[in-house]
């Protein structure tokens, strides 16, 4: 049975790969973008009974609400929802601006949450879907200079694994896709980077050198169609995935170096508790 599927950013990038990875499979997808000329290709590629493109500004509630059920009267249902939508901001933590810091968490969590809310009514009365939030493997680990970026998919993170056990009995699933370093353009024109104080400047040249070092191994973007499919799928979907090589081995270091802190600072911890109280009955 060919799925539905809901996809914001689909412009470009991921959400553009997997729309018509979707498609070229027989699927049917309401794409999305701020802007939905850039999805005239998709019609006239797919035809309009497989593609429906829509406009879409995911930090307008309103909006959201009504293009999602949009979508689920045009197809008569929503299988796959990707929150694909959002963007990088490189700044450290002293040089974000209130209105930069804002606009990062009104993209990257408020439009995946009121797009998840507006979907999660359809999902339940017809007993299944999956949403897939796309994460990074900045929402499992956090690095000098995008910092806020961090907070914004550590967020998606939290409520999405909170969201997995509140839907299950609805037979409603939640993935959390959690990409390494793709040739997107996350780091392109769609970025944001804060005004750069001097202070900070050899903490910056040393981020650059890394990221300039993981450029040689940037992942291709058409190679994780495969994975998606497999996830949306499977009868038993994960919480999480890591796409590209270098999610696990990163983070199976990153808890390593946590485990280790915890365990040397547990003496402490534990005399936090304080004495144990015994009740004692009449």
């Amino acid at each position: 049975m060919s799925k539905v599927w809901f996809i914001t950013g689909s412009s470009k990038g991921f959400g553009r790969v997997w729309a018509e990875a979707a498609l070229e499979r027989g699927d049917r997808v309401a794409a999305t973008a701020r802007d939905a000329s850039t999805l005239d290709a998709l019609v006239e590629r797919y035809g309009s009974d497989a593609v429906l493109p829509l406009t879409l500004d995911v930090t307008n509630k309103a909006q959201v609400d009504a293009t999602v059920a949009q979508a689920a009267e045009h197809f008569g249902r929503l299988d796959v929802v990707i929150n694909n939508a959002g963007y990088g901001h490189f700044g450290m933590i002293e040089e974000v601006t209130e209105d930069e810091a804002r606009a990062q968490l009104e993209t990257n969590v408020f439009g995946a949450l009121w797009v998840t809310q507006a979907a999660l009514p359809f999902m339940r009365e017809q007993g299944s879907g999956h949403i897939l939030q796309v994460s990074s493997i900045g929402g499992v680990n956090a690095f000098p200079g995008i910092g806020l970026y961090h907070a914004s998919k550590w967020a998606l993170e939290g409520f999405s694994t909170s969201l997995a056990g509140e839907v299950a009995e609805f037979g409603v699933r939640v993935t959390l896709i959690e990409p390494g370093g793709y040739s997107t353009d996350w780091r392109g024109p769609s970025s944001v980077t804060s005004e750069p104080l001097p202070a900070y400047a050899g903490v910056w040249e040393a981020r650059n050198k890394q990221w300039a070092q993981s450029l040689q191994m940037q992942g291709d973007p058409l190679a994780t169609s495969d994975a998606i499919f497999a996830v949306v799928d499977a009868e038993q979907p994960p919480l999480r995935l890591f796409l590209g090589k270098v999610g696990l081995p990163m983070t199976r270091a990153e808890y390593e170096r946590r485990i280790k802190e915890w365990e040397a600072w547990d003496d402490v911890a534990s005399a936090a508790q304080g004495e144990q109280k015994t009740e004692v009955s009449a």
